[in-house]
């Protein structure tokens, strides 16, 4: 795991680099790309509230260990990593069906971190670089807010979005604007997966 996280922190470390020096050539982030059929998937770290009809005592709320698997009573390591509430409900009632007649299972999320491949990474010159959870229609100022804006050596103009969700594709992105001029213009949505790469400026 540690090298794996260490190739990643080299892969994105070059990435920053090289949109310091090429980011003009970026077609500019569309303003507007959530999808209306969004629907939040489980991810390892969340917690998970199942509320099973009239079986109180199969009732509780469990977290989603880091193999992405949850064990309540009666029903042991299922898969919920990569469903949503809906389906991971439905999986439980197949699962209580050996024991229970007609189960009536409700999955509510109460914590959330979602799983990586969805969410958001901000990289190089922010105040705090980190991962964020995705939400729906979460935008370019919502990320720099929780980041706690920029370094003094930040080049914000020259920002990207490396766009997974499209095969690795890459968008400028004008956090200065947005950040020092207040240009609303310039807040763009993001989308699961979105890495914000923010590079040194050189002069």
């Amino acid at each position: 795991m540690r090298t794996m996280l260490g190739l990643f922190s080299v892969a994105l470390a070059s990435l920053v680099v090289l949109s310091g020096c090429a980011s003009s050539s970026f077609p500019p982030a569309p303003a507007v790309a959530a999808d209306s059929e969004y629907s939040y998937v489980i991810g390892p770290g969340d917690t998970v509230n199942i509320v099973v009809w009239r079986n109180p005592e199969l009732s509780m709320s469990v977290p989603v260990r880091p193999d992405g698997k949850i064990t309540t009573p009666l029903v042991e390591d299922l898969q919920a990593m990569g469903k949503d509430a809906s389906t991971l409900g439905r999986d439980i009632e197949k699962a209580l069906e050996k024991y229970i007649r007609e189960p009536v299972v409700t999955v509510i999320v109460t914590s959330f971190v979602g799983p990586y491949s969805e969410q958001i990474r901000v990289v190089g010159e922010a105040a705090k670089p980190m991962i964020l959870p995705y939400r729906q229609k979460m935008t370019a100022l919502d990320v720099m807010i929780a980041v706690g804006g920029m370094t003094e050596f930040a080049d914000g103009n020259k920002a990207s979005i490396l766009r997974t969700g499209e095969g690795n594709k890459q968008y400028s992105v004008r956090l200065s604007d947005l950040l020092k001029r207040g240009d609303v213009s310039a807040n763009v949505e993001m989308r699961p997966g979105d890495v914000l790469i923010i590079p040194q400026s050189w002069f």
